[in-house]
C-alpha cells in the first residue's frame, strides 16, 4: 500500500466489513451491472471453416519477481503457427476473463488470422498473483492491485523474464515490439499502459478497456507524464463509458478521456472510443474484432 494510504482513516460512510464504502459498493453495482446495450457479433463467433486454435492452461510460481505468488496462464496457439516462423503476440492480464463469453478471444483471433485480418498471434493469458495485499483502502487478499496499478517496469519485467523467458523456451515469438501487444480491462488496462510505457522495446501496442488511470496506487498521474514527456512509439487503444466507475480512486470516464486527450497532445497513434456502458467488458468485447483490425493495420 503507498505511504499516503497506509494511515487512511474512513469517515462513517466507508465503515464496512471489506473497507469500501456502501456509496462505492452501490456505484460498483451499478457500473458492473452489464445492462448495456453491446453483443458480440460473427467476428466473436465460431465460423464453420475456420481452423481452431489450441488453448491449454498452465501454473506459474514466481521465484525472482514476485516471489511466492503463484498464478494460472494460458496459452493460445493458432493452428496457422508451426515454428517456421515466428508468431506475433499478445498478451492479456485478468486470463479467464478475456477467455470467457463477454469477449471469446481465442474465437476472435481464430477468425481473423483466417481472414489474415491480423497476423499469425500468440495469445499469453495470464491472472495475477494468489497471494498479496489487495487493493488500497478496499482490501483483499491477492496480488492484482500491486501487480497491476503499480507503475514502474516491475510487472514488465515479470512478463519479460519470468513467463516468456520460459514459453520462448518452446515457441518462436517476434523479438520486434512493434509486433507484440498487451492488453487488459480495468487495473489490468492501466496495468497493459505501464508496461508498453515502461518497456518500449518489448511492447509497442496497447489495448485498454475501461483502464483504471485512478489514483489507486498513483496511476491518475499519467495525463500530466504523457503530456510532459517525449512521445514514445506507442499504439494505444483506450476504451470507456458513460456508465464507469466513479469511487473513491477517481471517475473512470473523465480519467480516459484525460488520457485520450494528452495522447492526442503528444500526436501519439491512438484511439478512443467512449460509449454508453459501464464497468464492463460487454463494450470492449463487442468491438474487440476491430480494434485488432486497427491495431494491426499494419
Amino acid at each position: 500500500m503507498p505511504k499516503h494510504m497506509a494511515h487512511h482513516v474512513p469517515d462513517a460512510d466507508e465503515k464496512t466489513q471489506e473497507g469500501i464504502s456502501q456509496r462505492d459498493q452501490a456505484a460498483a453495482a451499478d457500473s458492473m451491472s452489464g445492462d448495456e446495450p453491446y453483443t458480440l457479433g460473427p467476428d466473436s463467433m465460431a465460423q464453420d471453416g475456420v481452423p481452431r486454435g489450441d488453448v491449454t492452461k498452465y501454473h506459474w510460481k514466481s521465484e525472482h519477481i514476485y516471489p511466492g505468488t503463484e498464478r494460472d496462464y494460458w496459452l493460445y496457439i493458432p493452428k496457422q503457427y508451426d515454428g517456421s516462423q515466428p508468431a506475433c503476440l499478445t498478451v492479456f492480464q485478468d486470463a479467464e476473463l478475456y477467455l470467457g463469453p463477454d469477449a471469446n478471444i481465442p474465437i476472435v483471433f481464430d477468425n481473423l488470422i483466417h481472414k489474415q485480418d491480423m497476423p499469425v498471434t500468440i495469445g499469453l493469458f495470464v491472472s495475477p498473483g494468489d497471494k498479496g495485499p489487495g487493493m488500497a483502502i478496499y482490501g483483499g487478499s491477492n496480488n492484482r492491485s500491486i501487480e497491476y496499478d503499480s507503475l514502474g517496469d516491475r510487472y514488465a519485467r515479470f512478463l519479460i523474464e519470468e513467463l516468456l523467458a520460459e514459453i520462448e523456451k518452446h515457441y518462436s515469438i517476434v523479438t520486434d515490439p512493434a509486433d507484440r501487444a498487451i492488453c487488459g480491462m480495468s487495473s489490468g488496462g492501466i496495468c497493459a499502459f505501464t508496461v508498453a510505457w515502461e518497456r518500449p522495446d518489448a511492447f509497442l501496442k496497447v489495448v485498454s478497456h475501461c483502464g483504471s488511470f485512478a489514483n489507486i496506487r498513483g496511476g491518475h498521474i499519467y495525463p500530466s507524464l504523457i503530456r510532459k514527456t517525449k512521445t514514445k512509439p506507442i499504439r494505444v487503444f483506450l476504451q470507456t463509458g458513460s456508465k464507469d466507475l466513479d469511487i473513491v480512486f477517481g471517475n473512470w470516464p473523465i480519467a480516459n478521456q484525460d488520457m485520450a486527450a494528452a495522447l492526442a497532445y503528444r500526436k501519439y497513434d491512438y484511439q478512443f472510443v467512449f460509449g454508453d456502458g459501464g464497468h464492463t467488458l460487454k463494450h470492449g468485447g463487442a468491438i474487440f474484432p476491430d480494434t485488432m483490425r486497427w491495431l494491426w493495420r499494419d
